[in-house]
């Protein structure tokens, strides 16, 4: 059955992010000067202004920081995961990804909730990062 909902746009800037999550590993830009991990990439550091940068791995845990639970598809691709959770999480590294909740009902979810990455292959070039409850 195919795909029916939007995928990312995968860029230069983003590439080794989603190359990461193929793999199952969250990556994310880490400073070379300042060791600030940051979501999403960008050339320069948000804090010290350095162009140095590495690629870490995230434990993948963190907490529920905010979250939206949809009734409504504003997708035709969403219509029958009614209704899903969306939700901010902040990873124990520090950024923050804008994700889905799976495998807990949406009158569960709490913020600072304990999460967890887990993966979706949707086809080839593209392995989706959710979160389900820590336990």
């Amino acid at each position: 059955m195919p795909y029916d909902k939007p995928l990312p746009k995968i860029n230069s800037d983003n590439r080794p992010f989603w190359e990461g999550c193929r793999k199952q590993e969250l990556r994310f830009q880490k400073c070379k000067d300042c060791d600030h991990v940051r979501w999403p990439p960008s050339d320069l550091c948000p804090l010290c202004h350095s162009t140095e940068i590495n690629w870490s791995v995230s434990k993948g845990i963190g907490k529920v920081f905010t979250f939206a639970i949809y009734h409504t598809a504003y997708h035709p691709g969403f219509a029958s995961d009614l209704p899903y959770t969306v939700a901010v999480v902040a990873l124990d590294e520090g950024p923050h990804l804008l994700t889905s909740i799976v495998e807990c009902p949406p009158n569960e979810v709490k913020c600072d909730m304990l999460v967890k990455v887990v993966w979706e292959e949707i086809n080839e070039k593209i392995t989706l990062p959710k979160f389900m409850p820590l336990i």
